[in-house]
């Protein structure tokens, strides 16, 4: 059968493999090691990637030592004792067809944990524990625990390993001079510096053969002051596949960088030029990583010969079932990776299990009931936004007649603002023609530019009535909240009514940050584009790939405003990228405001009782948002109940990851 993917959906030998396709699933850290029943749990998920027909599925990161550990509790497979947490994972992937590596992962100063060690006693910039610096006992001595826990992995009847040396993790610190200091045979000149990873290697190899597949995860740059320089980069590539690499896969950037790597506003496979300069230099096969979420992207990067693999790791938290879709004609059918870190890493950095925002269903497999109903229902959804539209698709999936109501005369809900910030345009207009997909799919009976009544809804007799029916924005009460400057953001954002050179805008959460980006950024950036605006030197001729970054012009003086003190809440990943480019662009923060009103000369506030004026030609509201539940209050009155979900429900700290969660599971409760 035809294909519109020939290299991507080709199979290729790796070591003694042959894999079916070039689609590696690429490592995550979900935390499921540290829950109870973590076999289970994690068997099951990786199981339904496998399903899927992901060719190779990667671990999340386990140690060959205590020390390594990424944090109390974390996986270590260190003796043989631990092999029987690993044997239902291999298990329940093999059972599925795919093959499966083990992820061997040291963390050195990003540990997070009192057993802290890395090459040099430097703090990490994102840790605050001071790693103890490694004796040289204990250097040869992690050599021989990183070999020890390739053995076990084969034990436990994994198909190979991967090193895990980017990122700027143990391996990866000891081969530039921001986190090796030392003045031994394992620092000092670069040469000196590779010995330990190279050791590494070797070791594993005298102690497996070649009998056991050996991916080393390798910095294709590094994005921070004094790492490697291109020429290093390569240097390295060519040292690694002499001492018995089978494949190279490359990692972008530290996790301390300044520049963007993976959010939504990185451009797809923006950083595709660090893998193909490796590709050029090695005969291994070389694996290309990051923001590759659509296989057209993926095939487009293959058929160009710029690597020999893709590298998909938070697009299988979306769609387990990509590989599957794309070799089946469907690929319009995967659900997009938005990019949005809210789920997968905000998650772990909150010290949660991780999950996605547009697949509910991800680490959380055991959760969810996929058998149909035991009886199909009539079931009604007023409210289009992302928690309406995930309850019917799920409801109607599960065998259900759903009947979708939405007042205006697209769906999308806050999705539908959502897609029109710079930076977001893409991934989201792609998830809202997913969404579109879906309905259609499921059989879900949409009714657009339709306001769904209590009373037309009671007399229809529909076994549950779900009121998505979203929020408002808040208003404000002070004196000239009703003056011609005052805007919305809905009205902004919506085209409904313009902005001035001057702007104050009141809020400084997410929804404040958002239309601040909206009021300065210039344009789209593409790849080259964003490179240049981040600083980004694709020749990577300087230690850590960094150049002087690329000035914008101001197109309009924003200032944020909010009432508290503390620092405004955004995603733990991704909110020093919004303060970063808005604080380019000048906007200001003023914190602790105090609003008096607002007439022709601007907004009056003050701070710490001192009276200001902020000369603006318009004022946003982003206040916050309040639920609409007229209609749940109307159906009450009539005597029929009601399920409230999303910001119908509870409007404080709305996101989409939430609404698309309770819609999900609702559906599965009825």
């Amino acid at each position: 059968m035809s294909t519109p993917y020939p290299t991507l959906l080709s199979p290729i030998r790796v070591g003694r493999i042959e894999l079916p396709n070039r689609i590696v699933m690429g490592s995550l850290h979900t935390r499921l090691e540290n829950e109870p029943d973590a076999a289970r749990r994690l068997a099951a998920f990786y199981a339904a990637r496998a399903r899927g027909q992901a060719a190779l599925i990667t671990t999340g990161g386990c140690s060959p030592n205590v020390a390594g550990r990424v944090e109390p509790g974390a996986q270590v497979l260190d003796r043989a004792e631990r092999i029987a947490e690993h044997l239902p994972i291999v298990r329940a992937v093999h059972e599925h067809g795919s093959r499966i590596i083990l992820q061997v992962l040291h963390t050195g100063a990003y540990a997070k944990h009192d057993e802290i060690v890395a090459p040099s006693a430097v703090r990490s910039p994102i840790n605050p524990r001071i790693p103890r610096a490694m004796t040289a006992d204990e250097i040869l001595q992690t050599i021989e625990d990183y070999a020890r826990c390739a053995e076990l992995a084969r034990e436990a009847g994994y198909d190979g390993i991967e090193l895990m040396g980017s990122e700027g993790y143990l391996l990866n610190q000891f081969l530039v001079r921001r986190t090796n200091r030392r003045d031994d045979e394992w620092g000092g000149s670069f040469d000196q510096r590779m010995r330990m990873p190279l050791r590494v290697v070797r070791r594993i190899r005298e102690r497996v053969g070649r009998d056991l597949l050996m991916f080393y995860r390798l910095s294709a740059i590094d994005l921070v002051e004094d790492g490697m320089t291109g020429d290093e980069i390569l240097l390295f590539a060519r040292a690694l596949e002499a001492a018995g690499v089978d494949v190279l896969s490359t990692g972008i950037g530290w996790h301390e960088s300044g520049v963007p790597t993976i959010a939504t506003s990185v451009p797809r496979a923006a950083y595709a030029f660090a893998a193909a300069r490796i590709k050029a230099a090695v005969s291994v096969p070389v694996v290309v990583s990051n923001r590759i979420n659509m296989p057209d992207t993926a095939e487009q990067l293959l058929s160009s010969g710029q690597a020999d693999l893709v590298s998909l790791a938070r697009p299988f938290l979306a769609d387990p079932e990509f590989v599957r879709k794309a070799a089946q004609g469907r690929a319009a059918e995967i659900t997009p990776c938005i990019g949005c870190n809210q789920a997968c890493l905000d998650y772990i950095f909150s010290d949660r299990v991780a999950s996605c925002l547009v697949n509910p269903k991800a680490c959380r497999e055991t959760e969810f009931d996929e058998a149909p109903a035991a009886r199909s229902l009539c079931i009604a959804v007023v409210g289009a936004g992302p928690a309406g539209m995930a309850c019917a698709i799920a409801a109607a999936q599960r065998g259900h007649r759903v009947d979708l109501y939405e007042a205006q005369p697209d769906v999308g809900g806050q999705l539908d603002l959502a897609r029109r910030i710079p930076g977001k345009e893409r991934e989201f207009d792609a998830l809202l023609r997913h969404y579109r997909l879906r309905l259609g799919q499921s059989g879900v009976a949409l009714h657009l530019n339709t306001m769904a009544e209590a009373g037309m809804l009671a007399a229809c007799g529909y076994d549950h009535v779900v009121v998505a029916t979203g929020t408002r924005p808040r208003g404000v009460r002070f004196e000239g909240h009703d003056h011609a400057k005052v805007l919305s953001y809905p009205d902004l954002i919506l085209g409904r009514a313009q902005a001035g050179d001057s702007v104050a805008v009141i809020g400084a959460g997410g929804v404040g940050h958002d239309v601040a980006e909206w009021l300065t950024a210039p344009r789209p950036l593409e790849a080259d584009g964003f490179l240049r605006y981040w600083g980004v030197d694709a020749e990577i001729r300087t230690a850590g790939g960094l150049a002087q970054t690329e000035e914008e012009p101001c197109l309009r003086h924003v200032t944020l405003f909010q009432r508290g003190l503390s620092k405004p809440r955004l995603g733990k990943s991704t909110g020093w990228i919004h303060r970063a480019r808005l604080a380019r662009r000048g906007v200001v923060l003023r914190a602790g405001c105090v609003y008096h009103k607002v007439d022709d000369r601007g907004l009056h506030y003050s701070i710490d009782g001192q009276p200001q004026l902020a000369e603006v030609d318009t004022i946003v509201v982003c206040a916050g948002q309040e639920p609409v539940q007229d209609l749940a209050v109307e159906l009450q009155r009539l005597g029929v109940a009601a399920h409230l979900i999303g910001g119908a429900r509870i409007a404080t700290g709305l996101d989409a990851m939430r609404a698309i969660d309770e819609g999900t599971r609702l559906a599965y409760a009825l």
